[in-house]
């Protein structure tokens, strides 16, 4: 009888463990994928010759924290956030529309937030895309 209770304790304990690993929304996190209609959005600023100090400084105030000055996902508050980080020198962020970015970057989800009332001038959000794709 013992060894029964035992039993299912253990059981009962293991199940919450894997319930709670399931349950980490970096485990379940589907794929972020942008709306057609921001992946076939031109970037009306990407062969511009604006100055790119407006991306890197933009980019310095909103993301660096999280993302790291280098855009590797190390940033000071990166390990408080439940959602992994990108690494925005690889291929496969890299490989992403302007639109894509645009989105993820402005839109936003989850722990990402949205930008849209902090930078509110549409070309200084193309500028921070551009700047995003510089840190390969």
């Amino acid at each position: 009888m013992k060894s029964q209770i035992f039993k299912l304790i253990g059981i009962l304990v293991g199940s919450f463990a894997l319930i709670s690993m399931i349950s980490n929304k970096s485990i379940l996190q589907e794929p972020w994928e942008a709306p057609a209609k921001y992946v076939k959005m031109e970037n009306p600023f990407a062969n511009t010759s604006d100055d790119d100090n407006i991306g890197r400084t933009l980019y310095s105030k909103h993301c660096k924290s999280c993302h790291g000055s280098k855009g590797k996902g190390d940033g000071t508050k990166a390990e408080s956030i439940d959602t992994p980080m990108p690494d925005f020198s690889n291929a496969s962020f890299l490989k992403q529309s302007d639109g894509s970015l645009y989105y993820k970057t402005f839109i936003g989800r989850d722990d990402m937030p949205s930008f849209e009332k902090k930078i509110t001038d549409e070309e200084e959000r193309w500028l921070v895309v551009n700047y995003l794709k510089t840190l390969k």
